[in-house]
């Protein structure tokens, strides 16, 4: 890590912060700090139905006890209602009051015209300019904050993503998806390999494993993100992060097939140093074989 990357983003955060007002106690000229405008504000975004505490807890990265006291603060103003789930009454759930509802409307109006104050001393050219930046800035700084975890085969998260990856395939395939031909748990956890799970915001995003195929080569199977994690990088970093996997396990070569349809997998797995091979398995799905070389 160059300390030239540290001390930039540091100073970003810094200008960031004091140019629209985050260190003010009195946010966008309301009477309240910064974290407690944003509280509204993410419990205004999930609508009539509300949020439950744990989720807001997760989005916010809030320590439970300061949660619980902001909520409560919220609530003894009249902007916040705390109730239990329709369909689970262990779970906490708020929602805005209708005086809540007018203070974020407010705040929404406010921050508008703190973005046009700022914009309006830029040409058209300058602002789209910004407005790509920031784009970019928030896809990096989104792929940055994911982590990457090595989980049991057999785990809830790792199930769960494949499961997913199954139906998003099965929907994708001309011919349809079987699960049964999943790789099998015990192929992707200790000595014969691994699985890796993405996690945003404590919810796993991402998925991909690496098996044992013979004597100093391995398998990458099931390379997969969730629609709303795409276009972020974040499947080449899986697929990086696999690779790492291999290496340390001593395997000289990593191969891989996929599917016709597949074409934006295929464009990947030739940008990142694969070579397109003879067929090396019976998998039905598979019309592409792939294979490189690893540096240990």
């Amino acid at each position: 890590m160059e300390t030239k990357h540290v001390s930039s983003l540091r100073r970003f955060n810094r200008y960031f912060t004091r140019r629209i007002g985050a260190l003010d106690d009195h946010y966008l000229g309301q009477n309240r700090p910064l974290a407690e405008a944003r509280m509204l504000f993410e419990i205004g975004e999930a609508g009539k139905d509300g949020v439950s505490l744990r989720e807001l807890r997760t989005r916010l990265g809030l320590d439970a006890g300061y949660l619980s006291r902001m909520v409560k603060s919220l609530e003894g103003q009249g902007l916040v209602r705390v109730g239990v789930h329709a369909e689970d009454s262990r779970v906490r759930v708020a929602e805005l009051t209708p005086a809540g509802r007018v203070e974020v409307a407010e705040q929404n109006r406010r921050s508008d015209a703190l973005a046009e104050g700022l914009l309006r001393g830029l040409s058209a050219e300058q602002r789209e300019q910004l407005t790509g930046a920031l784009r970019a800035a928030q896809r990096l700084l989104r792929l940055a904050a994911i982590r990457v975890e090595v989980v049991d085969g057999d785990s809830a998260d790792a199930r769960a993503c494949l499961d997913a990856y199954a139906a998003d395939i099965d929907a994708r395939f001309p011919e349809g998806y079987d699960p049964a031909t999943l790789v099998p748990p015990h192929e992707v956890s200790g000595d014969a390999g691994v699985l890796l799970v993405a996690y945003e915001e404590g919810r796993p995003v991402a998925c991909g494993a690496l098996r044992t195929l013979e004597p100093g080569v391995g398998e990458i199977k099931h390379v997969w993100v969730r629609p709303e994690a795409r276009r972020l990088g974040l499947a080449r970093r899986l697929l990086e992060g696999l690779e790492r996997q291999a290496a340390e396990r001593g395997f000289d070569v990593v191969r891989l097939d996929t599917h016709a349809a597949l074409a934006e997998a295929q464009a990947m797995y030739r940008a990142c140093g694969y070579t397109e091979i003879p067929r090396y398995n019976d998998d039905v799905y598979a019309s592409h074989f792939f294979e490189k070389r690893l540096a240990r």
